[in-house]
């Protein structure tokens, strides 16, 4: 039983993330109707039709490859300039746009999109991310409300009594290793931390960003203990490497205190929320920038047999698997089961959004990095008193469409064999 209700999870998870995929792609179609540019298909998925309809001049349906959706905008090519000198760039440019130019009528002119102004293209193509964006917020949103966020707060749970670095396997002290300045300071469970060197503190991240910029500094340490202000004798946090809070999977030299925050279970509202997302952000970001490191590393592991990295991205399968593997887990309370579903739906509607905001083709922020390319040239152009160069060409960019689209389609392929292969084991 508990075997059929973790698939059920996990392919529902799968369907609302193809829902998702499907209102990212409302959000180019909105605003491209809105416009009154031509759209000629709309579609979840790839491949052969599945089932489709027509209304107006959109054809809406599904497809067999549930990987993806798309929607089709009309004159994303604008014509070739006319003796403009012939190359092998030109010539492959001018391939593409044949194709789009053949269904393409005097009827259409103006409602194509290399017509539209420069504002139009950008709302047109941020509109899939910011869909996601907004998915990400309601769901997290929803989280907080409903049942909360575990937060770390300023007072002590535990105090360490060593220093060890945060690589290191075996996390039992030693002779050799040195008393945690926490510990010297005679730091208590139960102490809730009012000042760090004169600073008021106000929360966790800024109590922690202080001891972290502290490297190996004095500190001066006032805690609330049993309603009274206590000053702690001075200390000095000691250098180690820990965690980074954008990448777990490396450490950075920063100061060291030695204790674990109380973790409470805390109602958040939009502003919080809000600041969460932008954390994530951050770390998402940092991720992406090593993103074909990372599928290099996962295709490495699943050659030579090694175990999978726990912090390795994941495929759409390898998510969908893990919710439901999260909705059965019996060592985790219904609602903290169900919270962290729904947090894994809102990470990956997250990630999609920035995912598609990376400057390059095919992806949205490239065409929106076009727009805006385009709209610079004419005003520089403009500003130097020459005439005005037309739309940016973008059939040119089918070379850097072919390698991003081609590494994005083998780094699926990798990932969903490596999901398959050699699942992340988190419980």
């Amino acid at each position: 039983m508990t075997i059929l209700i973790t698939v059920l999870l996990a392919l529902l998870f799968f369907a609302l993330i193809m829902a998702s995929i499907a209102l990212h792609e409302v959000g180019h179609l909105v605003p491209a109707k809105l416009f009154n540019v031509k759209v000629t298909e709309y579609f979840v998925g790839f491949g052969k039709r599945i089932w489709s309809f027509r209304r107006g001049e959109t054809e809406y349906g599904f497809k067999w490859i549930p990987l993806g959706g798309y929607v089709r905008l009309v004159g994303m090519y604008p014509p070739a300039k006319p003796g403009e000198r012939r190359n092998w760039l030109t010539r492959l440019a001018d391939d593409a746009r044949s194709v789009e130019w053949d269904e393409i009528s005097p009827a259409d002119d103006g409602r194509l999109v290399y017509q539209q102004a420069t504002w139009k293209k950008i709302i047109m193509m941020l509109g899939g991310p910011a869909m996601n964006l907004l998915l990400a917020f309601v769901i997290f949103l929803g989280i907080n409300l409903a049942h909360g966020s575990y937060v770390s707060t300023t007072s002590v749970a535990a105090v360490q009594d060593c220093v060890i670095a945060v690589d290191r396997e075996d996390r039992t002290c030693t002779d050799a290793d040195p008393a945690t300045p926490a510990l010297a300071a005679g730091l208590q469970a139960g102490d809730r931390i009012v000042e760090f060197n004169g600073t008021a503190i106000t929360g966790w991240e800024q109590l922690s960003e202080l001891i972290r910029a502290n490297r190996d500094g004095e500190a001066r340490v006032v805690v609330e203990r049993d309603g009274q202000r206590v000053e702690l004798p001075t200390v000095h946090t000691r250098l180690n490497h820990v965690a980074d809070k954008l990448d777990p999977t490396r450490t950075v030299e920063a100061g060291f205190l030695g204790f674990s925050p109380t973790v409470e279970l805390q109602r958040l509202g939009p502003v919080a929320t809000v600041q969460q997302m932008w954390t994530m952000t951050q770390q998402s970001a940092v991720a992406l920038a090593s993103f074909p490191v990372r599928v290099y590393n996962v295709a490495e592991d699943l050659v030579l047999g090694r175990p999978r990295d726990v912090n390795s991205p994941l495929s759409i399968v390898g998510a969908s698997r893990i919710a439901g593997e999260i909705g059965t887990n019996p060592t985790i309370s219904l609602g903290d089961r169900v919270a962290t579903w729904f947090t894994l739906l809102g990470s990956v509607n997250l990630f999609v959004a920035l995912l598609n905001l990376v400057p390059l083709l095919p992806l949205d922020g490239g065409h929106i990095a076009g727009a805006i390319i385009e709209w610079l040239r004419r005003h520089v152009y403009r500003l130097a008193g020459k005439p005005d160069p037309g739309p940016l060409d973008t059939a040119k960019g089918l070379p850097m469409i072919y390698v991003v689209g081609g590494f994005l389609l083998l780094g699926g392929i990798v990932l969903i064999l490596a999901d398959v292969i050699s699942p992340l084991q988190l419980f």
